[in-house]
C-alpha cells in the first residue's frame, strides 16, 4: 500500500525540448520538501506519452542519487506492452519497483483484455508493485470495480492500488490492504473520510503544502480550516488544461517551465491573466508558495 499526498510530477525540458533530468528531479524533491509523501514521474502531467523512452531511461538512471529515491513511483506512460515491460525491467535493476500503469490509449477493449494486459506484464516482471491508473478521458477505458477486484485476487502482491481519475471507483471500491487514491484535491477529504489512502494529483505540483496540511489535520482528528482553499485552488486550475496551467503558473518562478512539448502549449495571455487573478483572490500565488 501507499498512503498520503503524491504529486504527478512535472517534467522539465530545456530550450531544445529535451528532458532536463537534474531539474526534473530537483522539482520532484522540492515537492517532497513542501509536503508530498512522494511523487510519480512520467504520469500524464509529466507529458509521459510525449517523452521518448530513451529520455525516460536517462532519468531513472539519475534517480538513485536522490535522497528521496525511496519515495519515487515510476509512471510508464507507454502504449507498447513490450516497451512497458523493458522499461520496468530497467527500473528494477535500479531498485525502483513501484509503477503507475495505465492501459494503452486509442484502442477499444474491455475488462477481460485489461486483465490480460496486466497479466502479461506481471508474468514478465513478477517482483513489482503496480498502481492501476483509471483515467477514461485519456485511455478510453474505465476500470470497473469487478475488474480491479479480479486483478487484485489474481495478483495480490503486485496490484497494490489505483489512481482514480475517472472517479467511478473511490466511493465504492473496498479492498483490504489496497490503496485507493483519487486524482483531485477536491476528493481528498471526502476520500479520507470513506477510507481512501490519499491522492495522486497534477495540482499537488503547487498545492503540496496545503494538501499535506489537510491530510495531517484529518489524521490528527483536528478541525479542518484549509480544505475549502485547497478545493478552490483546484477548481481554478481545472478551468484550463492542467499541464498548460501548471507550466504557465510555475514559469513565474523559473522560465524553464515555459518549455513544453507540442501539441501541448502554455495558456494564452488572456487565460493566464485570468487564472492568476483568480488564484490571487484566494491568496495563492507563486511568491507565497513555501520555499523548498
Amino acid at each position: 500500500m501507499i498512503n498520503g499526498i503524491y504529486a504527478a510530477s512535472l517534467s522539465l525540458l530545456n530550450e531544445n525540448l529535451e528532458l532536463d533530468c537534474n531539474k526534473t528531479i530537483s522539482h520532484a524533491e522540492a515537492l517532497i520538501d513542501n509536503g508530498c509523501h512522494g511523487v510519480v514521474f512520467f504520469g500524464s502531467t509529466g507529458q509521459s506519452q510525449l517523452i521518448s523512452l530513451s529520455e525516460k531511461i536517462q532519468l531513472i538512471n539519475h534517480l538513485p542519487r536522490s535522497k528521496y529515491k525511496d519515495k519515487f513511483i515510476i509512471g510508464t506512460g507507454l502504449n507498447s506492452l513490450f516497451d512497458t515491460i523493458n522499461f520496468m525491467k530497467i527500473s528494477k535493476t535500479l531498485n525502483f519497483d513501484k509503477f503507475l500503469i495505465m492501459p494503452p490509449a486509442y484502442y477499444k477493449y474491455g475488462d477481460e483484455d485489461v486483465i490480460s494486459f496486466y497479466s502479461r506484464i506481471i508474468n514478465e516482471v513478477k517482483d513489482c508493485k503496480i498502481i492501476l491508473y483509471n483515467f477514461e478521458k485519456l485511455s478510453g477505458y474505465k476500470f470497473s470495480i469487478e475488474c480491479v477486484k479480479q486483478l487484485v485476487e489474481k495478483f495480490p502482491r503486485q496490484i497494490i492500488g489505483v489512481k482514480d481519475s475517472s472517479y467511478n471507483l473511490f466511493e465504492n471500491l473496498k479492498i483490504e490492504n489496497f490503496s485507493v487514491m483519487p486524482g483531485s484535491e477536491s476528493k481528498l477529504l471526502k476520500g479520507l473520510e470513506i477510507g481512501c489512502s490519499g491522492i495522486i494529483t497534477a495540482t499537488t505540483n503547487v498545492t503540496s503544502s496545503l494538501a499535506r496540511e489537510v491530510y495531517d489535520t484529518f489524521q490528527n482528528k483536528s478541525p479542518q480550516s484549509l480544505n475549502k482553499k485547497l478545493c478552490d485552488v483546484r477548481t481554478v486550475f481545472e478551468k484550463y488544461n492542467l499541464i498548460s496551467g501548471l507550466h504557465s503558473f510555475m514559469s513565474k518562478k523559473d522560465k524553464i517551465y515555459k518549455n513544453i512539448l507540442p501539441p501541448l502549449k502554455l495558456l494564452s495571455e488572456a487565460d493566464e491573466k485570468e487564472m492568476l487573478s483568480s488564484l490571487n483572490k484566494l491568496d495563492f500565488n507563486i511568491t507565497n508558495l513555501k520555499a523548498a
